[in-house]
């Protein structure tokens, strides 16, 4: 159930469904079912429940969802978003079935109630709420009930987690057949609370025909392309990432990039080390390699000595100027796998063409696949003058467009990492924990990228295993994570992930 269906997908979804036979009521009663046991695990039969209720299907599930509550004892008090005449379709039928008064919202008491159930509007919402319903939200927020939320919390826009107006943080939401994207990125995140997908019919098959393109990030995604060493292997057989360093001043970046690689199983790590850097490296480094690189043409004399050195990390702490920009395009013209993090993005300020155009021609064929890993900040400094990249409102649809754009795999990092591929395909990230938001923390998780792409892991693969490896190694980690930490916490997650049948 990882896979994340836009509003239109979920529309399309009911709409097979009920073109296949089922009724469009028989969806609806499932629906508000669902949500009335969600309240009744939670809330002792008697209690005070408040139904706020919209002029849609949302409200239809309000409907149900109060006459089943009133049905198991509890003390139900319905409001509705304009007149239960003007109701169609299948919201019509509900509020038909409905025996209780319907009075206006703005007539609803919240503070008088045990908890809320939030009806008003669903994961579809296109425009921001205004009027009796914008008031009635306030009301709930300002007398701190507990709610309860219908497919996702009024104001939540499920496409791109938007709040459009105002919103209501809620304890639990009840969404249906799968999440949405508004359920995983934020700031929606933050207000759905506990989120329950329920069964209300849909067959899984309907699947086929909505070809939904977004998934959770989780290993049903990746497992089978991430594989633990086999029995007659060799280190050679695992592969060789090369990571570049910058001067003395940061070079703890690319040994944090280095580790990580080593730990996640690339069989050999080499950093590659401006001069005044390579004692320091030397010292600090037993199981990773370390060789002299000053300037480009010692960058692409490493590149020619070893074509074994498979996978590239070039970024951390590496600089921001012509110099690394060079280094860019001589690893790309090398045909290797290549994660560019970090100061090579911002190398590339403002000229994704240029880096896009590198991509198209680099060395190596369709095989070889670079990984870009940029946050906010340098997302938007890399694609200043794409305005088609920049503008979508979703997070999701701007890594896509930026991965479309560059032809790259992107990984916009954050609290609500995307992974996006060229062909369209996207993962949301949702393990990951706050601890993570520590200096050298990309670092890691650019040197895991690298250390995946050597074992020739696709592109697309190698970044979603490394970002949710490294959100779950940050959870193991914990209160006080460094990142120093987080390569010697990858170990049990590895074990548990090769544990697993798979």
């Amino acid at each position: 159930m990882d896979e994340l269906l836009t509003t239109r997908e979920m529309a399309e979804a009911d709409r097979l469904t009920i073109a296949g036979g089922t009724p469009g009521s028989s969806l609806m009663e499932k629906a508000g079912r669902a949500v009335a046991d969600v309240v009744a695990r939670r809330w002792p039969t008697g209690s005070r429940v408040l139904v706020l209720c919209g002029p849609g299907n949302n409200g239809g599930d309000g409907f149900v969802a109060a006459r089943v509550l009133v049905q198991r004892g509890y003390r139900v008090a319905l409001h509705l978003l304009g007149e239960r005449a003007g109701l169609s379709g299948d919201a019509a039928w509900a509020a038909g079935q409905w025996k209780g008064e319907a009075p206006p919202l703005a007539a609803a008491d919240p503070a008088a109630a045990d908890v809320v159930i939030d009806a008003v509007f669903g994961a579809g919402l296109s425009r921001a709420v205004d009027g009796e319903a914008l008031a009635a939200l306030r009301a709930v927020r300002a007398a701190s009930v507990p709610v309860v939320a219908v497919d996702v919390p009024s104001g939540v826009s499920g496409d791109t987690g938007h709040v459009l107006g105002d919103a209501v943080a809620a304890s639990e939401t009840v969404t249906f057949f799968r999440l949405k994207p508004g359920h995983l990125l934020y700031p929606g995140r933050a207000l759905c609370g506990r989120v329950r997908v329920a069964d209300i019919g849909i067959r899984d098959d309907v699947l086929e025909a909505i070809g939904p393109m977004a998934r959770r990030n989780a290993p049903t995604l990746w497992c089978g392309a991430v594989r633990p060493p086999v029995e007659a292997g060799h280190k050679y057989g695992r592969g060789h990432v090369l990571v570049l360093s910058g001067g003395i001043e940061g070079s703890g970046a690319a040994r944090l990039a280095a580790r990580a690689a080593l730990r996640i199983g690339a069989g050999l790590v080499t950093v590659a080390s401006p001069s005044d850097a390579l004692a320091a490296h030397a010292a600090a480094l037993d199981a990773v390699m370390v060789r002299r690189c000053d300037g480009a043409t010692g960058w692409a004399d490493l590149l020619a000595a070893d074509p074994r050195r498979n996978a590239l990390v070039l970024g951390p702490a590496a600089g921001v100027g012509e110099e690394t920009r060079r280094r860019v395009v001589a690893a790309l013209a090398a045909g290797r796998h290549a994660v560019l993090d970090a100061d090579a993005l911002a190398s590339f300020g403002g000229d994704a063409a240029g880096l896009a155009a590198l991509v198209a021609n680099r060395g190596g064929g369709p095989g070889q696949g670079v990984v870009l890993t940029p946050h906010d900040g340098e997302f938007a400094s890399l694609f200043r003058g794409m305005p088609e990249v920049l503008r979508p409102e979703s997070k999701l649809e701007r890594t896509r467009a930026a991965a479309r754009a560059t032809g790259a795999v992107v990984v916009l990092k954050g609290a609500d990492t995307v992974i996006a591929a060229p062909d369209g395909r996207a993962a949301i990230n949702a393990n990951g924990t706050p601890w993570l938001a520590t200096a050298g923390s990309g670092d890691v998780l650019a040197g895991m990228v690298g250390g995946l792409l050597a074992q020739v892991v696709p592109a697309y693969e190698a970044a979603a295993a490394a970002v949710w490896m490294h959100a779950a190694a940050g959870t193991a980690a914990g209160p006080g994570l460094i990142a120093e930490d987080l390569p010697d916490a990858l170990r049990g997650v590895l074990r548990d992930l090769f544990a697993e049948p798979v």
